[in-house]
């Protein structure tokens, strides 16, 4: 670096001057967090991905259950509760099929009840989020490498959490044809009460048969 005294111009060896950042530096990588919390044992599955998708819920979802269905082998039912997100809605259709795919490929009855507007304070998961924040808190994210270590050092109910990535390209707006949709919608059990809000989905082949 060459320093002209007189008019205080910081040069490179090129001769160029170089820029600076008037804020931190950008991350090699964006990644968004996808969650599983099993209520009973307490047990925390995080997995980072580079978009939230339908299809990145999806996937999220069987990498989850590939990884711990052996420690549930009696387990027949899955209740997952969820917020009525934008990509994780009871009216996305992408998000519905891949429900339906992930009962299917699973043999489990999925059953989706979703927090209605302003309550996912109550979802359990929200905490860990918190727990989450607090473990990075001041730390610059700026790889795949310090996220994943410092997410390891998190603990819910005296346990660490399981810490995975997920690579892939997950293109935003995928939306399923109507003559499609007619058919999967025959698949879903809504309330009659709660429709919004209460999905059961059956599997073509239940698990243990």
């Amino acid at each position: 670096m060459n320093t002209r005294w007189g008019e205080k111009t910081r040069t490179d060896s090129e001769g160029k001057v170089p820029k600076a950042w008037d804020h931190d530096p950008p991350a090699k990588e964006k990644l968004v967090p996808f969650g599983v919390l099993i209520l009973l044992t307490g047990a925390l599955t995080l997995i980072f991905g580079y978009h939230e998708t339908s299809d990145f819920w999806g996937d999220c979802l069987r990498m989850w259950w590939t990884s711990v269905k052996d420690q549930f082998p009696k387990v027949r039912r899955l209740t997952i509760y969820l917020d009525n997100g934008p990509k994780n809605s009871s009216t996305r259709t992408q998000f519905l099929k891949r429900m339906i795919e992930f009962a299917d490929c699973s043999g489990l009855e999925i059953h989706l009840v979703y927090y209605p507007p302003y309550h996912s304070k109550y979802n359990r998961i929200e905490r860990c989020w918190s727990s989450l924040q607090q473990k990075w808190n001041g730390v610059l994210l700026t790889c795949w490498v310090i996220v994943k270590a410092y997410a390891q050092r998190m603990t819910w109910k005296g346990q660490r959490p399981t810490v995975m990535k997920l690579d892939g390209d997950y293109p935003i707006g995928v939306i399923v044809p109507k003559k499609e949709m007619i058919e999967l919608n025959k698949r879903l059990e809504r309330s009659e009460t709660l429709a919004k809000y209460d999905i059961l989905i059956r599997p073509a082949i239940p698990r243990g048969r």
